[in-house]
């Protein structure tokens, strides 16, 4: 019987586009995806989700890679990333305010820095309704490692067939069912047929 329901963050409760806050801070196009890919597709940004590099270590690799003159418009991305980069999804906020009415648990796991447990009530839709939240880098692993599931279950003291996890990465949600919890795949962004999925869990 499920008893919680556990979402993911980015592309499931927020949207996310990593250019953005390049948009807001540099003008050439060219320049915006360089800086782009150096901050947010790198290996850095990969540390920084597992908790392994605080984000000044961070970006004196990434600025290592750049030129000069685009050190300043990469701290400026860094700094203020979460500012631009993600907003709530629309039609989540009723989503989780449902699943809340109806009594089951809510939580959050979800691959993520530090910075995001500093700001998450700012973007994550409904967030007083969630009973808890574990971030990757607070455990320095991610999903889909079985580590990162075993540290979610332990946290809140969840049993994992009482639980169904929401991702939009299908990877993870093989890593979650392997680790005993049952999910589903959100990668279409339909949130009418993800209503429907979750009514039919009682």
């Amino acid at each position: 019987m499920i008893k919680n329901i556990v979402f993911d963050m980015g592309k499931v409760l927020v949207g996310y586009d990593a250019m953005r806050v390049c948009a807001r801070y540099i003008e050439a196009p060219h320049d915006r995806k360089r800086v782009c890919t150096a901050v947010f597709v790198s290996p850095e940004w990969l540390m920084l989700d597992m908790g392994l590099l605080t984000e000044d270590q961070a970006l004196k690799q990434v600025c290592a890679r750049l030129p000069e003159r685009l050190h300043q418009a990469a701290i400026c991305c860094m700094r203020h990333w979460p500012e631009y980069n993600m907003w709530p999804l629309p039609g989540m906020e009723a989503v989780v305010r449902r699943q809340k009415e109806k009594g089951f648990g809510i939580y959050l796991c979800s691959n993520a820095s530090l910075r995001l447990p500093e700001c998450f009530r700012d973007v994550i839709p409904a967030a007083e309704c969630f009973d808890g939240m574990l971030f990757s880098a607070q455990v320095k692993c991610m999903k889909p490692q079985k580590e990162m599931y075993g540290h979610f279950f332990r946290r809140f003291h969840l049993v994992p067939e009482e639980c169904f996890f929401i991702d939009d990465v299908s990877w993870n949600i093989d890593g979650a069912k392997a680790c005993g919890m049952d999910g589903y795949c959100f990668a279409d962004g339909d949130v009418e047929k993800l209503k429907a999925i979750l009514e039919g869990l009682g």
